[in-house]
């Protein structure tokens, strides 16, 4: 179990400003559209197109993507560092929640 240094208030106040949360990664996609005579058929030098950057993830095990443009990338990665250090701080505070438990007994404030 995690021990928390911090106190309860300070992870939800933490937990309150990380803003939008992606679950997720980002892959470079590249296509082959097939359509004759594109560039992307080229018998001699094809040229797939993209780069597309698309988001994956599960929601309720449930898999799914989003395509990013390329101007949205790097609020994009912030979401996701956003969620995956919103993973970290549930984790703390629930062992903060536990340890008051266990110190304090349940209170009327929950």
């Amino acid at each position: 179990m995690i021990k928390s240094e911090r106190s309860i208030e300070e992870i939800r106040k933490e937990l309150k400003g990380l803003g939008i949360m992606l679950p997720g990664s980002i892959s470079v996609q590249w296509y082959v559209c097939g359509k004759k005579g594109c560039k992307c058929m080229d018998s001699e030098n094809p040229k797939k197109h993209g780069p597309y950057y698309q988001l994956s993830y599960k929601i309720a095990r449930k898999s799914s993507t989003l395509l990013i443009k390329e101007a949205n990338l790097a609020q994009a990665r912030q979401c996701i560092a956003n969620y995956q250090r919103f993973k970290e701080l549930n984790k703390e505070l629930i062992s903060a929640n536990v340890a008051h438990v266990r110190t304090e007994g349940f209170s009327d404030e929950q």
